[in-house]
C-alpha cells in the first residue's frame, strides 16, 4: 500500500507524457488488485473486523521486506510487474517433470520475453526456486513472507500486502516534499515541445466488448494468451473438473446507437425483412457500412446474434446496385446477369440451410439461390440463371481453380460472404487463406469489385483477421462480445478425469452427465444431450433412464400432466420405431438423420412443446434445426471422421453450434452450456470456445498445393509473384505479429519487416519439392515457374503433390484394372482411412466377390480401399456403420482421382492405360464394370435386364439395335413390349460409325481425315445438351496414342470431320494404326477401326530443296537502273543472301521460275519488259493483290509504266504502253471462262506472276491452269512465288519452271533473325483461355525490351477484352498507368496521343499504347492507329486473325494468341452448328511474316497453341508448308466443266482431258495419288475417271 501510495504521489507530479505513459499500467494494476491468496475484496466489510493501524501495517511491511531480501529469485521475481498473479503457474511449471528445454519456451512466454535473463535464472537454479516458491507460496514462517502480526481482539485479519522496508523513507513528510521540488524543477527546466510525434492510440470505434483489455486486441509478447474472463471458477471432484464462465455483461448502449425499424429501409430492405419489426443491435449498428457502402468487413459475433441477417443486407446492397432506376418494378428492375453472389459456408448441411433461408427471404425479387457444393453440381446453364450460390470453401477452391465451365462464374462476382472465418485455425483454414488469397488478387489483377465480408464467432485476434480480409479497422471491422449473445449464456467445460477411452473414462462421462441431466430437470428445465453417433442418442437416452430410475427420481422426467400428452402418446404409438415409443413414456426423446422425417418431426415438435424433458441427439439437429433448449450438454469430444478414417476431436465450430442452441430466445433470460470432455482436452476447448488462444494461420501445410494451384492457373509466374502472393495470405500476417509461431526470431521482423526473405524460402522450398515431383518447371537463375501436364492436372483435380509423387513411381502405359486400382488405393487422399480389427471379417467375406484380386488384403489401408472401391462399383452395400462412411468417401474421392489419372495417361500418349482409366472412371460413376451390360445405364426393368443377361449377354447393343420389338421380345424369352423397351434403349444408346481417308503430305507425314457420324437417337432427358467424347489415333501395338480430339455430338450434329496428322517412319512403316472412339459417360460406348497402312502408296521424299550458297551480297547496283535503285534504297539497304542467290536467273533469262522462300523477293524485275507488252500479277486474295499494287505503284514512278488493279472485264484489254495489271485469282478465273477471244491481248503478255501459291485454291489452280493451257503457243515467262514448301516439285513442274530456275530454300535459310517459340496450353477453346493467355503474352511483349508488338486473336470480338487484359498485366508488373506507351515519351508526344484518340471505348486504350484494328473500326480510326503505330506511340497492336492478310505493317515481336477459332455452320439456319477449327497453317506462316525485319533486326515469334496441336504447327513451320491440289474437293471445276460442255468450248471428254493435264492435279495424281484415292499412276487413266464422274 505505501509503495502504491508513493507512485501516486509521483505520478500527480509526473510530466503528461510520463502519466499517459503509466495510465494503462495504473489501470491494469487497480482492476488486478486483490488480497493474498487470490480472494477478490468483499463489497461490505464486517463492522466487527478490526484493521491494524498504520504503524502496525508499516512495521510489518518492514519485516517483510528484511525476509524478502533474503532471498534473490523471489525478490527478482516480485520486482517485475504483474507476476504475482502468475506464481502458482509457475510454480507448477517449474515443479513438473518435464525436462528443461521442454519448459523453456513456455516459461519464457509465461514470464514475459523481456526477463528472458530471468527464465535462464530460473532453470539454472529450478530445485531452490521451487522450494522457494512453495515456501513462500504456503505462508511458512521462516520463508521470505511477512510474518503475521499481533491478534488485535484474538483474531488475526491478515489482510495486509508485503511492502518492502524501503517505502517508509518515502513517507516521511520532508523526504517527500524535498522529491516533489526536484521533480516539478525538472519538469519546469523541460521544453514545452519534445519535438518528437507520438500517435495517438489507435481506437477503434466498432468494438463493443464489456471486458477492459480487448479493445487493445492485445496479446502476450508471443501472441497467443489471454486471460480467462473476470468471475470465472474452477470446481475440482474425485470424477471430474468442471470451470464455469458466467454470462458476460451487457455492454451498455452508446449515445448514437438505435434500433432501426424496417418501415424506414427502403422498399427493396423492407420487403427482404417480412415479420420484422426492427433491425437487432448489432444489424442496426452495421447497416450503415452494410447496406451503404462497398467496404469489406469482418462481423464478429456470438452465435445466434443475427449474422446471416447481417450478410442479407450485403447482398442486399449488391442488388440494389445492380437495378435499372427506371424500372418501378423492383423485382424486374434488377440486372440479374450482371453479378453473382458467393456465400461460403463451412458445412454442407450449413449450406442447405443457408439456400433455404435466403431462397425463401428473395423469392419475391425472383433471385435463385442455389447450392454448389460436392453433392450438388450446377450445369453451366443452371450457374447463368443463379445469382447467390452458396458453397463450401473446398468446392469454390476447386471451382476458382478451373478457368473454364463453372470457373468463369468467378469473373462476374461482386460480393464472397466467408461464414465462420474463425475456421482459419482449422485444419481446412488453409483452404479459406487460398481462395481469399485469390479473390484479392483477382481484384487487382482485373480491377474489379468484388466486396468480401467475413462472419465469424468471436475471436481473440480480429484485427489480423481483419487485416488478413483487406478490412478497414476504422470502418469494416465490427467486433461484439459474448454480452450481444441473444440469450446470455454461462458456459460449464467438464473435464472428466481417467485415461481417455477407458472404461473408467466412460463411466465418470455417463456419471457426470446424468448429474447434470437431474440437476437441470430438477429445477425444471429441458435439456438437449448431444452424442456424436446415431446409435449413441438411444444408449444415452437408455442410461439416463437407468440412473434415474436408480436414483429413484425417474418421476421428475415424467411428463404425464402435459395438457397435450395423450395426443402426443398416440402420435408416438403410430411410428414404427420401438426404441422412441419406449423412452417417450419417461419423458426421453431421440433424433438423429438416420430416423425417418416422420419420427424426427414429431420429436422436434414434442419438445418444442415440451412433451419431452430430455432429447437425445447428433450435431445434424443443432445445424438443421432451430430448436432451443434451456440447457445443452455436448456428451464427449470424439467423433468419428470418415474423411479421416478415425476419431478426431469435436470441432470448435461444432461447440459454438451447440451452444447457440442453449436459451429460448423470448422465452428465457438465461441459458446453460455443458461440454464433457476428456481432462486432457479440457484447456483446449476452454481456450478455444471462450476465445483465449489467438488463431494461428494452417496455411504452410497446404502451401504447397495451393502454389502449385496458382501457377496452373497462370497468377504466379515466377518466384516474385509467389512471394507476392503469399503476402496475401492470414500466415504473412501472422508471422508478423507471432514469429516464434513460425520459426523466426524477432531480429529477423525487425531487420525485414515485411519478411522477404522468409517468403522466399517457403516459395523456394515448395518450388523445389513440386519439381521434384514433376509438377512445375523450376528455373532457380530466373525463379521461373511453369506448370507441366502434371501439376495442371493435380490442380484441376485437387490431387496432392504426395499423390503425384506415388504416380510417378507407379504409372505404366500397360495396366489391368487390378493394376489401376492398386496405384489409386496407394493415393495419399486415402491414407485416413484405416482398418480396425472389427471390419476385417467383412472385408474378408466382401474380397471374396469381388472381381479384381486385390493384392494387399485386408491388412493395410490400401486393400481396405481397393476392397471398398470394388464393392462400391458391384453395388455391395457394407453392414458397419464406419464401414459405410469409409466406403462413401473412397466412392467420391476415387472418381476425382482416377479421372486425374485418366488426363495423365492422356497427357503422356498412353493408349492401352487411358482406355481402362476411362472404362474405370465411368465404373465409379455409374457402378457398373465394363464387361457387364451397357443396358444396365438405362431404366430397364430387373426382369429384363436379368433375361438380356441369360440370353442375349453375346450381342452387342448395335446388333440389339438392327433387331425388331417381336424378335428382341422372342430373344429375351419376355414379349414384345419388353422387346421395344430393350430396343428403345439401344437405339439411343450413344454410338457413331467412323470413316476415314487417308491423305499422304508427305514422305512421312500422313493425314487421316476421319468422319465420325452419329449413329443414335437422341433423347435429351437422357444426353442433356451434349455428348462428349474421346477420338484418337494409335499406334498397331495400342501402346502410343497418336494424336487425340476431344469432341461433342450436340442434339443436331449429324457429323463431325476431324483431322489427324502423323508422323510414318519410312524405315519400318507400321501396318497398321487403330481410330478409337470412346464415349466419355457412356459405359461401354466405344468403337474402333483399324486403318491399313500395307498398300499406302507414300510420296518420295523431295530432293529439290535449294540450298542457301555463302556468296558476297549483291549491292543494289546490281539492277543497273539508278531510278529503280533510288527507289529500292529507301526501303533496303541491299540484297538479301537469297535475293543475290537468284537475282541472275530471275532478272537475266526467260526461264520459268519458281521461287519458295520464306520471304517473297524479285517483284522489281517486272519492269523489264518491251514498248506495248504487258505483265500480269496473280494473287489469291484481294487484299495481297491490294498490297502487290501498292508496292508497284511505288516503283513504277521512276519508270514509263502504269499499274492498274484490273477487274473481270478489264484484265485482257489492249493496251499501248508498258502495264502491269494486278487480278485477283477469282477474277483472272471468269476473265478466261467468259472471254474466249484474247488470242491478241495473250500475244503482246510477257510475264505472269503467280503470288503466293501456297495459297493455292481450286479458284486459283483453275485459272492459272486455264492460263498455261491458252498461253502454251505463246512466248509467256511464268514466275512463281511461294512461301516455303515441303515438296515442290510438282508445282514447279506445274509451272514449266526450268530445274535451274527452281529455288526452293526452307524457312531456316532465311537472313533474318527469327525465333520461333511455341507454348502449349490445355484449357479448352473459351473466354477463359485468352485469360490464362494474358500473362504470357504480355511476358512474351515484354521480352522485346520496349520494341512494337502484334497480337493476333481469333475473331474480333476478343480484341477489346485481350487488349484490356493485356493493360491489366502491365499495371500489375509496372505498377503504373502507363501501359505500353514508351518510357522516353515526350509531354507533347502524349498531348499529341490524346488528340489523336477518337472519343469511345479505344480511346482509354490508346492513351495507354494499344491499339485494335479489325474491319468493326472505322476506317478513318484504322489509319490513324496505323499512323500512331509507325510512330512508335502505340506499341502494341491487337488484330484479328484474318487480320494478317491485310495488315500493312510488321513487327519484331508477334504474338498468336491461340491458334483456334470457332466456325459457325449454316448461319441463317435454325440451330447454328458452332465448331471449334484450326487457323490454316498459310495463316501461321503469315503471321510469322509479320515478324521479320528487312533491316537485320531480331523478330520473335511466339504461338501460343493447344498442346496437341504443338507438333503439326512446329513441323510444318520448320519445314515448309504441305501443297496438294483442291479441285477434287469443291464444285468448282465441276461447274466450270458442265458451263464449258454447254457451250461447246470443250467438244468432247478427250478435249476435257487435255485441258485437266494443265493443272497442278494431274501433276499430284502421279506422284501422291493416295491422297486423291487413286490406285493407279497412270495420268491419262486417272484424268478420263475425273472427266467421266464430272460427266455423270
Amino acid at each position: 500500500m505505501a509503495q502504491d501510495l508513493a507512485r501516486h504521489l509521483e505520478y500527480l507530479v509526473s510530466t503528461a507524457e510520463e502519466s499517459a505513459d503509466r495510465e494503462k499500467r495504473l489501470l491494469d494494476e487497480w482492476a488486478r488488485s486483490s488480497l493474498p491468496g487470490g480472494v477478490p475484496p468483499k463489497d461490505d466489510l464486517d463492522e466487527s473486523e478490526e484493521w491494524p493501524s498504520v504503524l502496525e501495517f508499516i512495521q510489518g511491511s518492514s519485516n517483510a521486506s528484511r525476509g524478502l531480501s533474503d532471498s534473490s529469485i523471489i525478490s527478482d521475481l516480485l520486482s517485475k510487474p504483474d507476476v504475482e498473479h502468475i506464481l502458482p503457474s509457475l510454480l507448477s511449471l517449474l515443479s513438473s517433470s518435464k525436462p528443461d528445454d521442454t519448459i523453456s519456451e513456455e516459461l519464457v512466454e509465461m514470464i514475459g520475453f523481456d526477463n528472458i535473463e530471468l527464465s535462464m535464472q530460473l532453470l539454472a537454479r529450478r530445485p531452490d526456486a521451487v522450494r522457494e516458491l512453495t515456501t513462500y507460496l504456503q505462508g511458512d514462517q521462516s520463508a521470505p513472507r511477512a510474518p503475521e502480526r499481533k491478534q488485535v481482539n484474538g483474531r488475526n485479519k491478515g489482510k495486509q500486502k508485503e511492502v518492502p522496508s524501503s517505502q517508509l523513507d518515502q513517507l516521511d513528510p520532508a523526504e517527500a516534499r524535498r522529491r516533489m521540488e526536484e521533480t516539478l524543477r525538472e519538469n519546469a527546466a523541460r521544453p514545452l515541445w519534445t519535438g518528437t510525434a507520438h500517435d495517438a492510440p489507435d481506437v477503434l470505434p466498432h468494438v463493443y466488448t464489456s471486458a477492459s483489455m480487448v479493445q487493445g486486441n492485445m496479446l502476450s509478447h508471443l501472441g497467443t494468451r489471454y486471460l480467462l474472463p473476470v468471475g470465472t471458477a474452477r470446481r475440482e471432484t474425485e470424477d471430474y473438473e468442471e470451470v464455469t464462465i458466467p454470462p458476460a455483461k451487457m455492454v451498455p448502449p452508446r449515445a448514437s446507437e438505435r434500433l432501426i425499424p424496417v418501415a424506414e429501409l427502403d422498399p427493396l430492405a423492407n420487403g427482404s425483412f417480412p415479420g420484422y419489426t426492427s433491425l437487432n443491435r448489432i444489424q442496426s449498428i452495421v447497416y450503415p457500412t452494410a447496406y451503404h457502402s462497398n467496404e469489406n468487413m469482418l462481423v464478429c459475433a456470438p452465435t445466434g446474434a443475427g449474422k446471416t441477417d447481417v450478410a442479407m443486407l450485403t447482398v442486399l446492397r449488391v442488388l440494389d446496385q445492380f437495378r435499372s432506376r427506371q424500372d418501378t418494378n423492383i423485382a424486374s428492375s434488377i440486372q440479374r446477369d450482371n453479378f453473382k453472389i458467393i456465400y461460403v459456408a463451412p458445412m454442407k448441411a450449413l449450406a442447405a440451410e443457408i439456400v433455404r433461408k435466403l431462397g425463401k427471404r428473395l423469392k419475391w425479387l425472383s433471385i435463385s439461390v442455389r447450392e454448389l457444393t460436392g453433392d450438388m453440381q450446377l450445369t453451366k446453364k443452371e450457374i447463368a440463371e443463379t445469382q447467390i450460390i452458396v458453397t463450401t470453401p473446398e468446392k469454390w477452391d476447386v471451382v476458382t481453380r478451373k478457368p473454364t465451365g463453372e470457373g468463369e462464374l468467378a469473373s462476374k462476382v461482386k460480393l464472397l460472404i466467408i461464414d465462420e472465418v474463425h475456421l482459419l485455425n482449422d485444419e481446412r483454414g488453409a483452404v479459406i487463406e487460398t481462395i481469399v488469397a485469390r479473390t484479392l488478387r483477382q481484384v487487382e489483377s482485373t480491377q474489379s469489385v468484388i466486396r468480401i465480408v467475413g462472419l465469424s464467432a468471436t475471436l481473440p485476434n480480429y484485427i489480423d483477421v481483419a487485416d488478413f480480409l483487406s478490412v478497414n479497422r476504422h470502418t469494416g471491422l465490427f467486433y461484439f462480445d459474448s454480452s450481444f449473445r441473444p440469450v446470455p449464456l454461462e458456459q460449464h467445460f467438464i473435464g472428466v478425469r481417467g485415461k481417455p477411452n477407458s472404461p473408467q473414462s466412460k463411466k465418470n462421462l455417463d456419471r457426470v452427465t446424468y448429474e447434470k441431466v437431474s440437476e437441470l430437470v430438477h429445477e425444471g428445465h429441458q435439456v438437449m444431450v448431444f452424442v456424436h453417433a446415431r446409435k449413441e442418442t438411444v444408449k444415452t437416452a437408455e442410461a439416463l433412464k437407468e440412473a434415474a430410475h436408480a436414483d429413484g427420481v425417474l418421476d421428475e422426467f415424467l411428463c404425464d400432466d402435459h395438457p397435450q400428452h395423450a395426443i402426443f402418446r398416440r402420435d408416438v404409438g403410430t411410428s414404427r420405431n420401438k426404441e422412441m415409443k419406449q423412452l417417450f413414456d419417461n419423458g426421453f426423446g431421440i433424433h438423429h438423420a438416420g430416423m425417418l422425417r416422420t419420427d424426427r418431426n414429431m420429436m422436434e415438435r414434442m419438445f418444442e412443446a415440451r412433451a419431452i424433458k430430455v432429447l437425445c441427439c447428433t450435431a445434424t439437429l443443432a445445424w438443421g434445426v432451430n430448436l432451443p433448449a434451456h440447457a445443452v450438454i455436448i456428451k464427449g469430444t470424439q467423433v468419428y471422421d470418415s474423411s479421416k478414417g478415425s476419431f478426431t476431436d469435436l470441432s470448435v465450430l461444432d461447440v459454438l453450434q451447440v451452444f447457440g442452441r442453449a436459451g429460448r430466445p423470448g422465452l428465457e433470460d438465461s441459458g446453460v452450456g455443458y461440454i464433457c470432455t476428456s481432462d486432457d482436452k479440457l484447456t483446449h476447448y476452454l481456450d478455444a470456445v471462450t476465445s483465449q488462444v489467438a488463431i494461428e494461420s494452417k496455411f504452410v501445410a497446404g502451401m504447397i498445393d495451393s502454389l502449385n494451384a496458382e501457377i496452373a492457373l497462370g497468377t504466379v509466374a515466377n518466384v516474385h509473384d509467389a512471394v507476392q502472393w503469399l503476402g496475401y495470405t492470414y500466415l504473412f500476417v501472422r508471422m508478423r505479429k507471432n514469429p516464434f509461431q513460425y520459426g523466426l526470431g524477432w531480429d529477423e521482423v525487425a531487420d525485414d519487416p515485411y519478411l522477404g526473405a522468409k517468403r522466399n524460402q517457403l516459395i523456394t522450398s515448395a518450388a523445389l519439392q513440386l519439381a521434384e515431383a514433376r509438377m512445375i518447371a523450376f528455373d532457380r537463375q530466373t525463379g521461373s515457374l511453369v506448370c507441366t501436364d502434371l501439376g495442371r492436372i493435380a490442380a484441376k483435380y485437387y490431387i496432392r503433390h504426395k499423390s503425384i509423387e506415388i504416380f510417378n513411381e507407379k504409372f505404366r502405359p500397360k495396366m489391368s484394372e487390378a493394376d489401376v486400382l492398386g496405384m489409386l488405393s496407394m493415393s495419399t487422399e486415402f491414407d485416413q482411412i484405416q482398418v480396425r480389427e472389427n471390419e476385417v471379417k467383412e472385408l474378408e467375406a466382401m474380397m471374396e466377390i469381388l472381381p479384381c484380386v486385390v493384392k494387399d488384403g485386408t491388412s493395410t489401408s490400401q486393400g481396405k480401399v481397393n476392397i471398398l472401391l470394388q464393392a462400391y462399383i458391384s453395388q455391395t452395400r457394407p453392414e458397419d456403420f464406419a464401414l459405410v462412411s469409409d466406403q462413401a468417401y473412397a466412392a467420391q474421392n476415387g472418381g476425382r482421382i482416377v479421372r486425374a489419372l485418366l488426363e495423365i495417361a492422356i497427357s503422356r500418349k498412353w493408349a492401352n492405360v487411358s482406355a481402362v482409366l476411362m472404362g474405370m472412371s465411368k465404373a465409379i460413376e455409374k457402378r457398373l464394370w465394363p464387361f457387364d451390360n451397357p443396358l444396365k445405364q438405362f431404366e430397364l426393368k430387373a426382369d429384363v435386364l436379368y433375361n438380356l443377361e441369360r440370353w442375349a449377354d453375346d450381342y452387342t447393343v448395335a446388333e440389339l439395335a438392327e433387331m425388331s420389338a417381336e424378335e428382341l421380345g422372342k430373344l429375351i424369352h419376355l414379349n414384345e413390349r419388353h422387346g421395344s423397351a430393350v430396343r428403345e434403349a439401344a437405339k439411343q444408346f450413344p454410338t457413331a460409325r467412323i470413316t476415314y481417308s487417308l491423305r499422304p503430305l508427305g514422305a512421312d507425314v500422313l493425314k487421316i481425315a476421319v468422319k465420325v457420324e452419329r449413329a443414335f437417337n437422341w433423347n435429351n432427358r437422357l444426353h442433356g445438351s451434349g455428348e462428349p467424347f474421346w477420338v484418337w489415333v494409335e499406334d498397331q501395338d495400342g501402346t502410343n496414342i497418336l494424336q487425340l480430339s476431344h469432341l461433342l455430338f450436340r442434339p443436331t450434329t449429324q457429323t463431325l470431320d476431324v483431322d489427324f496428322v502423323i508422323s510414318i517412319p519410312s524405315q519400318k512403316r507400321p501396318s497398321s494404326v487403330t481410330i478409337r472412339f470412346v464415349s466419355d459417360r457412356w459405359q461401354g460406348a466405344e468403337e474402333e477401326v483399324e486403318a491399313s497402312l500395307e498398300e499406302l502408296v507414300m510420296p518420295s521424299s523431295s530432293d529439290s530443296h535449294t540450298p542457301r550458297l555463302d556468296i558476297p551480297y549483291l549491292p543494289l547496283s546490281a539492277v543497273q537502273n539508278q531510278a529503280l535503285q533510288d527507289v529500292l534504297s529507301r526501303r533496303i539497304g541491299g540484297f538479301n543472301a537469297i535475293q543475290s542467290q537468284v537475282f541472275w536467273s530471275i532478272t537475266k533469262t526467260r526461264l520459268h521460275s519458281l521461287l519458295c522462300a520464306p520471304t517473297g523477293c524479285g517483284k522489281e524485275t517486272l519492269l523489264q519488259s518491251p514498248n506495248g507488252s504487258w505483265v500480269l500479277v496473280v494473287a489469291p486474295r484481294r487484299s495481297i493483290a491490294s498490297e502487290l499494287a501498292s508496292d508497284l505503284r511505288l516503283l513504277a514512278r521512276s519508270s514509263d509504266v502504269t499499274v492498274d488493279f484490273a477487274v473481270t472485264e478489264r484484265i485482257f484489254d489492249k493496251t499501248a504502253r508498258k502495264a502491269v495489271r494486278v487480278v485477283t485469282a477469282t477474277d483472272l478465273f471468269h476473265a478466261l471462262a467468259r472471254q474466249p477471244n484474247i488470242k491478241e491481248s495473250l500475244a503482246r503478255l510477257r510475264l505472269v506472276l503467280c503470288e503466293s501459291l501456297e495459297l493455292l485454291d481450286a479458284v486459283y489452280e483453275l485459272g492459272v491452269s486455264l492460263l498455261l493451257h491458252a498461253t502454251q503457243a505463246h512466248p509467256v515467262r511464268f514466275l512463281g512465288l511461294s512461301n516455303s514448301l515441303n515438296d515442290p516439285a510438282d508445282l514447279a513442274a506445274w509451272l514449266d519452271a526450268d530445274p535451274l530456275a527452281l529455288h526452293s530454300f526452307r524457312p531456316s535459310d532465311r537472313d533474318q533473325a527469327l525465333t520461333v517459340t511455341a507454348q502449349t496450353f490445355t484449357i479448352p477453346h473459351s473466354a477463359a483461355l485468352f485469360k490464362a493467355m494474358a500473362k504470357p503474352a504480355h511476358a512474351a511483349i515484354r521480352a522485346g525490351n520496349g520494341q512494337p508488338a502484334i497480337v493476333f486473336v481469333p475473331s474480333r470480338a476478343q480484341c477489346t477484352s485481350v487488349a484490356r487484359d493485356l493493360i491489366t498485366q502491365c499495371a500489375l508488373e509496372m505498377e503504373s498507368a502507363r501501359g505500353y506507351l514508351p518510357d522516353d515519351l515526350t509531354s507533347a508526344q502524349l498531348v499529341r496521343l490524346e488528340r489523336a484518340a477518337p472519343a469511345g471505348p479505344l480511346r482509354d486504350l490508346l492513351t495507354r499504347g494499344v491499339g485494335v484494328l479489325h474491319d468493326g473500326v472505322p476506317k478513318a480510326e484504322r489509319l490513324r492507329v496505323l499512323e500512331l503505330f509507325a510512330e512508335g506511340l502505340v506499341r502494341v497492336l491487337v488484330a484479328p486473325r484474318e487480320a494478317c492478310w491485310t495488315l500493312p505493317v510488321r513487327a519484331p515481336t508477334v504474338v498468336v494468341l491461340g491458334t483456334q477459332y470457332v466456325h459457325v455452320h449454316n448461319a441463317a439456319a435454325v440451330g447454328d452448328e458452332r465448331q471449334v477449327r484450326e487457323y490454316a497453317l498459310a495463316e501461321l506462316v503469315r503471321m510469322q511474316g509479320r515478324a521479320v525485319q528487312h533491316r537485320g533486326a531480331a523478330g520473335r515469334f511466339w504461338v501460343f497453341c493447344q498442346a496437341e496441336g504443338k507438333d503439326t504447327i512446329t513441323r510444318f513451320l520448320n519445314d515448309g508448308l504441305p501443297l496438294e491440289s483442291t479441285l477434287l474437293e469443291t464444285d468448282v471445276l465441276r461447274d466450270w466443266y458442265r458451263a464449258r460442255r454447254k457451250d461447246g468450248a470443250i467438244k468432247d471428254k478427250q478435249a476435257a482431258v487435255d485441258v485437266l493435264s494443265f493443272t497442278f492435279l494431274a501433276r499430284r495424281l502421279v506422284s501422291n495419288p493416295a491422297y486423291y484415292d487413286a490406285r493407279s499412276t497412270a495420268v491419262n487413266e486417272l484424268l478420263s475417271r475425273i472427266v467421266d464422274k464430272l460427266e455423270g
